[in-house]
């Protein structure tokens, strides 16, 4: 019996997919090897080599500068493969490291920092970055800093460089601290919302925008002390570290229109005149200014130089030993679990009982970055910070960038509380924010009607207006809350519940002025905390540091092996040969394009088998 024109179209064209689908297994199986050889290249073939003398170290600050990364290199490299942006993060503590080890570096002999794409920072790590340039020039090696332009952050770490150069037609800008912020009170009088603000403390203004058509006094008042404080410290660093005479910075500012004018808009010469920088050159003439002074590498092309990424790569760790572990508390504090880069009461937790149950860690130090959230959380973190304590580990907490309301509160059950000058701590209070729209459903005409059972069953109805029982209860509820907050405080702080209330009613202070008000025991670094908690556990002076974290997958933890130069290879060779993304994807069908991408599932296979809470990583340094 013959066969029909269809059946040989079916069969020809199963045919056809076969072979596609073949081909493009095929394709997998070659870029699969690729990435393998890649690895074991990085691993086992290529190595480390030897710096050579005089080799300038390029600290080139890409992304925000945070204290816990959020971002795994499994995420990194697949949104690279599929053509997206990653948000780039830049660790703090790595930063230190690859200043510390390279200023003991005998074969690196200056440093080039380039600001360019320093995305954010809070003030607190920027001081930090800024006194390890400072030690790095003290040991006889110089800094040159370039920057196409600078802003307030930027600045603050090139000021302290030997150098400080600037684009010609680029500009330093400094602008001060605190902006305007919009009210809400009449626009959402005019939509018909009816925000309701139960609070504890008079400074605790978070809600006055929706509640209020401009700030109130006391948000006012603490809100100009809080700013002057900060311009004050910033201003004395810049200019103490640019040898500036005091108050030249706001002499600038106020004069700006005119000195504009006298230079014709040439914002790099005016930044020059007042000397902000030492020169206007190009990159390519520091790129020249750098082969005069230093050695020209083997192509003659450029300087003898190694990149802040491949640097990190060879500072050494130690891997045994006792040691202090420390918790990062960056992030929002949320009930529950969270990962990296964010504070959850459970997870953060179960890290702090890691770090109480592993027999090698001696003493622990809460590194916290966090302007609060949820209370409860926040208590379960504290209590387990009182239970390593009566174990009998140290704890040393150090405070960042800010360690306000719930940040405040998990600092609470410690030895020592230790904060940096410009740290943004206290607002120890409590508020809570229950907005209502009935007033809009009345105006298009909804109405709403029930039997519940009791009346406390749609309290919480926003449609409806706030049943004044329902704001007695979490008026109480917050009342209480607040009275935990300043017992504990007190307790913390060996003082009284009355002293606390005084200093607290949800104001925000500085670190300096928050150690003038008995809130926190001292002014210092992070390397500080460090230190402070291995004396207080008695470690020897080869003590290590570790850090207590969420384990990362076999192939995260394969590619940090590799070192980020190699991750990126691999990264453009799968763009490349997968040709995804929405200019590589020319000539490749959608339905292809969208197998090869399906078929990407091993990646993810790689790292399906996770424990996430039974590994402790050390970090890339030894002990300060």
């Amino acid at each position: 019996m013959s066969q029909s024109p269809f059946s040989y179209i079916r069969h020809g064209f199963a045919f056809f997919w076969r072979a596609l689908d073949a081909g493009r297994r095929t394709l997998l199986n070659l870029i699969f090897l690729i990435i393998l050889l890649v690895l074991l290249y990085g691993i086992f073939g290529g190595g480390a080599k030897p710096l050579q003398p005089k080799t300038t170290l390029v600290l080139e600050l890409k992304g925000q500068l945070v204290e816990q990364s959020s971002i795994n290199a499994r995420d990194a490299l697949l949104t690279n493969v599929r053509g997206g942006d990653v948000h780039k993060m830049i660790q703090l503590r790595d930063v230190l490291a690859v200043l510390e080890q390279a200023a003991k570096d005998p074969d690196v002999g200056a440093a080039v920092l380039l600001t360019d794409e320093l995305q954010g920072a809070g003030q607190a790590s920027l001081r930090e970055v800024a006194a390890a340039i400072d030690r790095f020039k003290a040991s006889g090696k110089p800094v040159i800093a370039w920057g196409s332009s600078y802003d307030q952050r930027q600045y603050l770490l090139a000021a302290h460089a030997s150098e400080v150069y600037l684009h010609p037609m680029g500009m330093v800008l400094i602008e001060g601290f605190g902006r305007y912020r919009n009210y809400y009170r009449d626009a959402l009088d005019k939509l018909g919302v009816t925000v309701n603000l139960l609070r504890v403390g008079t400074y605790k203004s978070f809600g006055e925008p929706f509640i209020a058509n401009g700030p109130s006094p006391a948000a006012s008042e603490a809100e100009a002390y809080l700013n002057n404080a900060l311009w004050a410290s910033y201003t004395d660093n810049v200019e103490k570290a640019r040898k500036l005479p005091q108050g030249q910075i706001m002499k600038v500012i106020n004069d700006l229109p005119a000195q504009v004018a006298a230079v014709n808009g040439d914002l790099g010469k005016l930044s020059l005149s007042s000397k902000l920088v030492d020169g206007l050159k190009t990159k390519d003439e520091i790129r020249k200014l750098m082969m005069d002074r230093g050695v020209r590498d083997a192509d003659g092309k450029s300087f003898r130089q190694i990149a802040f990424d491949d640097y990190l790569a060879r500072v050494p760790r130690k891997a045994t030993g006792a040691a202090v572990g420390v918790i990062v508390a960056q992030g929002e504090i949320s009930d529950g679990s969270a990962g990296p880069g964010s504070i959850g009461g459970d997870s953060t937790s179960k890290l702090i009982r890691m770090a109480r149950e592993d027999d090698n860690i001696k003493a622990v130090v809460l590194r916290i970055d966090s302007p609060g959230g949820s209370a409860f959380a926040s208590e379960l973190i504290r209590r387990e910070l009182e239970l390593t304590r009566s174990a009998g580990k140290p704890v040393v907490v150090s405070m960042g960038n800010v360690a306000a309301s719930g940040g405040y509160w998990i600092s609470m059950s410690s030895d020592e509380v230790i904060a940096e000058p410009t740290t943004i701590t206290g607002s120890i209070g409590v508020f809570a924010i229950l907005p209502t729209a009935d007033k809009v459903i009345d105006k298009l005409g909804i109405h709403t009607g029930g039997q519940p059972t009791t009346w406390l069953g749609d309290a919480g109805n926003p449609l409806r207006p706030l049943d004044p029982r329902f704001g007695q209860v979490i008026q109480g509820s917050i009342n209480h809350i607040y009275e935990e907050f300043t017992t504990k405080a007190a307790k913390a702080r060996k003082t009284t519940p009355e002293k606390i209330d005084a200093v607290a009613q949800g104001r925000v202070w500085t670190g300096a002025q928050a150690k003038d008000r008995g809130l926190v025991d001292r002014l210092g670094s992070y390397n500080d905390a460090l230190k402070s908690a291995a004396a207080r556990a008695k470690l020897p002076a080869d003590y290590r540091v570790v850090y207590v974290e969420r384990e990362i997958s076999k192939f995260d933890r394969l590619v940090e092996m590799v070192g980020g130069g190699t991750a990126q290879v691999i990264a453009q060779a799968v763009s490349t040969q997968l040709k995804l993304g929405a200019a590589a994807t020319t000539g490749l069908p959608p339905s292809a394009a969208s197998g090869i991408a399906n078929d990407l599932g091993w990646l993810s296979e790689i790292t399906a088998q996770r424990k996430p809470f039974t590994a402790i990583t050390h970090c890339l340094c030894e002990s300060p």
